[in-house]
């Protein structure tokens, strides 16, 4: 069910004296950051997990290793206010996978469009883990939560924390939302069950045939003994594996 922030519908009067936009800005402290951040968070514009028109960002190279099917604690620092509040979301395979920045009602003014209100998933949907984070309308520092994971299993999942920013006008890129990410590895909890309702983790691209694992840089030459090809990264085990009897490999 979609739902908009009650507490910044008030903003909708103030919005009315225009008072000079600040650049909102938040850094992600736990877990560490998919880029490195500037002082101040930066880069963090553009979706989904941060950059600018310009910037792209340095990656940090840092694989954060959890559980699933247990929490995870995450913590921002807000380094310039404004009022709104935070979303997270987790892709298991692709970016892709995150959804779009929350629906955003604003005001027209003679500046452009003017942020008043957000959309908050109440409940929550996949692949969003939580929403309506964090709603504050006076300065706030160091912001702390605890979300539950999904027992999954995968190598490389994104942790996304955005922020929308209420009595803002709009950046290019990002409009009224700051992003950053994390990458996760996340390995399930063998005693409990796996969460289904969320995306597989996509097989690497290679071939299994028994204990060899094959990769196909290249299509293989007219004339080959076997049929093999190149096999996109989110093709069934099982689809190679027919493909491998066919060949006569298995």
């Amino acid at each position: 069910m979609k739902q908009f922030s009650p507490f910044l519908l008030a903003f909708g009067a103030l919005a009315v004296a225009l008072p000079t936009a600040l650049q909102a800005h938040f850094r992600l402290l736990e877990p560490a950051s998919w880029l490195i951040e500037g002082d101040l968070g930066d880069p963090q514009k553009a979706g989904p997990c941060g950059g600018t028109n310009t910037d792209w960002g340095k990656p940090s190279n840092i694989i954060t290793k959890v559980t699933g099917g247990h929490k995870l604690h995450i913590k921002v620092l807000e380094m310039v206010f404004h009022p709104g509040h935070y979303r997270l979301a987790l892709a298991v395979n692709s970016r892709s996978e995150l959804p779009l920045d929350p629906e955003v009602v604003t005001k027209d003014t003679d500046r452009g469009p003017w942020s008043v209100s957000a959309e908050i998933q109440n409940p929550p949907q996949i692949p969003v883990l939580a929403d309506g984070l964090w709603p504050h309308t006076a300065k706030v520092d160091t912001l702390e939560t605890d979300v539950q994971l999904p027992n999954i299993n995968c190598k490389r999942c994104t942790l996304q924390v955005v922020q929308f920013m209420a009595e803002h006008r709009a950046n290019n890129p990002g409009n009224f939302t700051y992003h950053h990410c994390a990458d996760l590895e996340i390995t399930a909890d063998p005693t409990k069950p796996i969460d289904k309702q969320w995306p597989a983790e996509a097989l690497p691209n290679i071939l299994d045939h028994g204990s060899l694992l094959w990769t196909a840089p290249w299509p293989l030459a007219a004339g080959s003994s076997s049929n093999l090809r190149m096999w996109p990264t989110v093709e069934p085990l099982a689809e190679r594996r027919r493909a491998l009897v066919a060949s006569g490999m298995s």
